[in-house]
């Protein structure tokens, strides 16, 4: 099926398949990532939903139609392309920052992680800063992990960046999700700082220490020596609480 007007597609965008992580793909290679999964009658749906939202970007009045599309695109394209589906509807709604600030509080997790995943292509700014930090408080690892992507790698400043890195060590967000870490964490000595308190508080407690401590300690100083191997305490999963 042919990309919708509204909607563009370079010639040379390739295709393939799983969807990779949605926040760094430009809306038209996403679409040309999304729609050869959908089975014919989500094609369809999509396709008319990113119609409507171009026709009917949004704000005042009464709920836009492509706002019920938002909500509906679980049950329509499947849980698993979702997210992809709901970044698409956003991009074509051409939502702003409050727009967005109001989809992310009145929705349900599933619809939060599509914001996160959008404001890379939405927001030119810090304005939407808050919706990052909100997510970065809970526990919920799919939520940490669409916070610590392109947009927050841009503009959160290094305070709050390195509790985000410290955020996933502690509920188990692979280190590899956080956009752009080599070049933030390189020579950051007081992130370094913070790790290494973290760890010997693990260490104390009895606790193993994450692999991915390592692995960002050495980005920040690749020239250091690989740390001693810690005694083998036994899988424990996510705490779920920052210790």
């Amino acid at each position: 099926m042919p990309l919708p007007a509204h909607m563009p597609l370079p010639a040379h965008v390739p295709l393939p398949t799983p969807i990779p992580p949605l926040a760094p793909i430009p809306p038209a290679a996403l679409y040309n990532h999304l729609t050869p999964l959908l089975a014919t009658p989500a094609r369809t749906w999509l396709d008319q939903a990113l119609g409507e939202a171009a026709d009917q970007p949004g704000p005042p009045g009464p709920l836009p139609v492509w706002e019920v599309r938002f909500a509906e695109a679980g049950r329509r394209c499947g849980h698993q392309h979702a997210d992809a589906a709901r970044v698409l509807i956003l991009h074509a709604a051409r939502v702003g920052t409050d727009t967005l600030t109001r989809v992310y509080s009145q929705g349900t997790a599933a619809e939060r992680r599509a914001v996160l995943h959008a404001l890379p292509h939405l927001v030119d700014g810090p304005d939407a800063l808050p919706l990052v930090e909100d997510a970065l408080r809970t526990n919920d690892i799919r939520l940490v992990t669409a916070a610590v992507g392109p947009y927050a790698a841009r503009y959160l400043t290094s305070p709050p960046w390195r509790h985000a890195v410290l955020k996933c060590l502690f509920t188990g967000v692979p280190v590899t999700e956080v956009a752009d870490l080599e070049r933030r964490a390189r020579a950051d000595t007081e992130l370094a700082r913070m790790l290494d308190d973290h760890a010997a508080e693990r260490t104390a407690a009895g606790r193993p220490v994450p692999e991915d401590l390592y692995r960002v300690l050495s980005l920040i100083d690749p020239t250091a020596p690989p740390p001693a191997p810690t005694a083998d305490h036994g899988p424990r999963g996510t705490d779920g609480k920052e210790s």
